[in-house]
């Protein structure tokens, strides 16, 4: 092998602003014979549709997938939020983090289905009843600039809604919402006097359809939508089959569906015909009832350049499936055609198609490796850049550019047949490199939107990941630019080589042990804090500043960490203030004359890259006025939930029990016993346990239950007597509690439980109520909606032998980790009912 070695000494790299849709912390892709002629005929279309809807999971698979693959045209999914508010079935993130990792899924499934992926600002705030709360809390002007901006960035020629847009009252309100601002956005895309600041980047668009994605579910059952008038309706087959791919478009949805991994979204393919409608809202109905995009130009011609559709045609003709690289020729000459248009949105988006068809039919490796996973600004970083031709097509490396910096290393190093041409490049980080972290959590953003003040991130999947190096390629006479992001590789012994995002970090990050801390007395309460060096030789000061009332000590730490990657803890001891108080502490850091106050958080799963977010650090300090009664508590985890640290914070000792081992001996000695969020909907082997659960609560325990969906229960009745679970939930965190039973021993021991109590709850009251039970139970609170009748099925409790059986879909899951003090003295009591041993 033939290796050159060029050093490119204390050279600056900066981050490259692009916009990019491809997989970060990837291995390079190479396509196969049949990748690469796909790509030749999509390569021909010049048509796009962009399909828009409120979540991640929202989006139709199928469809996404037929139109990328089968139509060819580009297809985007618009999702107004990145699932935020929803639940984790794998770990432990929720709001934020989860819609960090809620993007990552929906990247992976475009991978999959061939489709782009776009975002507005709003945030999902939680579930909402109708469509005019959503607008309202989403600060409907700026969503709606959102939605316009995509539009006009994307220029679809059709856009597609997945929900009716007449629809509030009857379903989520951000489903509704996301249909009535989309059909709103159509008309307002195309008027130059709306959104005007965006028009410095872009251009007025106004698409030519707009169709609603319906389906016998809008219309109550199959029957009556086999009777509907479907004249204005676009009937599409999506159950294509590809030969070249071996698999079926609905087999391809389903794999891409399977990605929402985080909602437990695992789909079971299908074959066969299968057919989706498209109700046309606004806009021309199409003379072919099954084309959405029949009289709509997507040749080449409607950018006067049908002389490179012959050309393509050509290639398609002559494709040597054995050997690509026979057509190199053929397609350098589309690209230098394509070079000779003038500039605009459909000859620049072709042109990088067809520089990276070139690359492909060549079967060119390239890569940009760096010799670790992290660097703060101004620390030295080693590249090592591979590229190679692996065909007899005539190619050389010309340069490689650093971005803003003016600098280039000119090469002019011939590309010989599967002689692989490595080299190193030495730089330094720049020291205004800004930090690799989700660009909509930079900024504190309101309940209903992500603050994000640069115009031309809005929309974005995810930041422009770390570093970047632009490879200037001569293949077969065309000149062609390839831009990789910079990656971290290393060899796993099980995995083999595994990718990392290369990312830039403060030098410094500060973690509190715990995100939230509940003190339930006046005595002293250790605080934990975690200095980590990110960079190599840091020394300083460590200061956690409380309010009056509230003492620390002691006063300052002193730090000093030699090597990058080792952390040092210090501990300072706080002492409460008498009476119930709170308080946000966010410690400070001192050193190199700077202020480090943020932490650095990972997010590692195997099914998405490896994420890391610099968030604020800080944790909730409260001091509850609360009493417990018993103390070991046996609990069945669900869902990822963070109850059991909760507990153990107000002086429980929680023992995590597996489903297998739950036995009648193993859960002698527990007074109580709590159920994890959607034990019972995730638990297969729960069902062989539960006689024994039964058992337990009628020999003296104390079992509560805490909120299952309604569907995919693993028993018959999750209780001792019949209940029925509901999708009846209360949305607003503020609605009012009704207090049906207050002398029950639930609402009176140990804590006496009042109106309190249900003050500053985040985010809802609960979800999944029952709505039918058996008299044995006794609702003990009632609360509803506005406008809505009342809830019942929130707290139940039934006495079963000596024991109790308690249900309850309030979302504790959601007011304990927020540390919300009338949420603990209520669950406090809940495990003390059948206690007879006070504190």
């Amino acid at each position: 092998m033939i290796k050159s070695i060029l050093k490119a000494s204390c050279l600056y790299i900066s981050i490259c602003i692009i916009s990019s849709i491809a997989v970060s912390a990837q291995a390079p892709i190479v396509k196969s014979s049949g990748d690469i002629y796909e790509d030749l005929e999509k390569l021909k279309v010049l048509g796009s549709v962009l399909y828009v809807a409120a979540h991640p999971d929202d989006e139709n698979t199928r469809l996404i997938s037929y139109y990328a693959n089968e139509v060819k045209a580009r297809t985007a999914y618009l999702s107004l939020t990145r699932g935020d508010g929803g639940q984790n079935l794998i770990g432990p993130e929720i709001k934020e983090l989860l819609g960090v990792m809620r993007t990552e899924e929906l990247m992976a499934a475009r991978r999959i289905d061939g489709g782009e992926q776009m975002f507005s600002r709003a945030n999902d705030f939680g579930f909402s009843k109708n469509a005019e709360e959503t607008r309202e809390i989403w600060e409907e002007e700026k969503v709606m600039s959102d939605v316009v901006w995509a539009i006009r960035k994307y220029r679809p020629d059709v856009i597609v809604n997945r929900f009716d847009h007449t629809s509030s009252g009857k379903t989520h309100g951000h489903h509704t919402a996301s249909a009535i601002l989309s059909y709103e956005a159509f008309d307002l895309s195309g008027d130059k006097e709306q959104f005007k600041k965006q028009l410095q980047y872009v251009e007025p668009w106004s698409a030519k359809r707009l169709f609603f994605n319906t389906s016998w579910w809008f219309y109550g059952s199959r029957e009556k939508f086999a009777e509907a008038d479907k004249s204005d309706m676009v009937t599409i087959d999506i159950g294509t089959y590809y030969p070249i791919k071996g698999k079926s478009n609905s087999e391809i949805a389903a794999e891409s569906r399977s990605q929402h991994i985080c909602q437990g979204m695992g789909n079971t393919a299908t074959r066969g015909t299968r057919e989706e409608y498209l109700q046309l809202l606004k806009g021309d109905m199409p003379k072919d009832q099954h084309d959405i995009f029949a009289g709509i130009n997507t040749s080449w011609s409607r950018i006067e350049a049908a002389h490179i559709d012959k050309m393509i045609d050509d290639v398609i003709a002559n494709f040597n499936f054995g050997n690509p690289s026979k057509s190199a020729k053929a397609v350098a000459d589309i690209v230098k055609s394509i070079k000779k248009l003038p500039s605009s949105h459909w000859r620049d988006i072709k042109l990088a198609d067809a520089e990276s068809l070139l690359v492909s039919i060549t079967g060119m490796y390239i890569e940009a490796i760096s010799d670790q996973h992290t660097y703060t600004p101004n620390e030295k970083i080693n590249i090592r850049s591979e590229i190679t031709n692996r065909s007899d097509v005539e190619a050389k490396v010309l340069k490689v550019t650093f971005h803003d910096m003016k600098m280039d290393t000119i090469l002019g190093a011939a590309l010989a047949n599967n002689i692989s041409l490595q080299w190193d490049h030495d730089l330094l980080v720049p020291s205004n490199a800004g930090h690799t972290s989700p660009y909509w959590l930079k900024e504190k953003g309101s309940l209903g939107m992500y603050r994000v003040d640069d115009q031309k991130l809005i929309g974005n999947p995810r930041s422009n990941r770390a570093l970047s190096v632009t490879y200037y390629i001569e293949i077969d006479g065309a000149e062609i630019e390839i831009t990789k992001d910079i990656v971290y590789r290393y060899n796993d012994p099980e995995a083999g080589p595994v990718y990392r995002p290369l990312e830039i970090v403060p030098a410094i990050s500060v973690k509190l042990q715990e995100k939230v801390y509940v003190l339930s007395d006046e005595r002293p309460t250790k605080v934990s804090v975690s200095v980590k060096a990110l960079s190599a030789n840091q020394s300083g000061t460590v200061s956690l500043p409380v309010p009056q009332g509230w003492k620390v000590s002691p006063t300052q730490h002193d730090f000093s960490i030699d090597y990058k990657g080792a952390d040092q803890k210090l501990e300072f001891e706080l002492t409460p203030p008498t009476g119930q108080s709170e308080f946000t502490m966010k410690p400070v850091v001192k050193a190199n004359g700077k202020e480090y106050r943020k932490e650095l958080i990972k997010i590692d799963y195997n099914h998405i890259p490896y994420q890391s977010v610099v968030m604020a650090a800080e944790s909730k300090m409260v001091k509850l006025d609360i009493k417990t009664a018993g103390r070991r508590i046996a609990y069945i985890e669900g869902s990822g939930d963070a109850i059991p640290k909760s507990l153990e914070q107000i002086g429980y000792v929680v023992d995590i029990i597996p489903v297998q081992e739950i036995s009648k001996e193993r859960l002698l000695g527990y007074g109580a016993l709590v159920m994890g969020i959607r034990a019972y909907n995730k638990l297969d082997d729960i069902r062989f346990k539960q006689d024994i659960l039964m058992d337990f609560v009628k020999d003296g325990g104390n079992m509560i239950v805490q909120y299952n969906t309604n569907r995919r229960l693993k028993v018959d009745n999750i209780g001792p007597f019949p209940i029925k679970l509901s999708r009846d939930r209360v949305t607003v965190e503020e609605a009012p509690i009704e207090i049906l039973e207050p002398n029950h021993p639930i609402l009176n021991y140990p804590n006496k439980i009042t109106q309190k109590d249900f003050e500053n709850w985040v985010q809802e009251r609960g979800l999944y109520f029952a709505n039918e039970w058996s008299e044995e139970y006794t609702a003990i609170l009632s609360s509803n909606d506005p406008g809505e009748p009342a809830r019942k099925g929130g707290l139940l409790v039934a006495p079963h032998g000596d024991g109790h059986f308690i249900y309850t879909g309030y979302s504790w899951f959601r007011q304990l980790p927020a540390g919300v003090p009338g949420a603990y003295r209520i669950f406090a009591n809940m495990v003390s009912l059948n206690q007879n041993i006070k504190p």
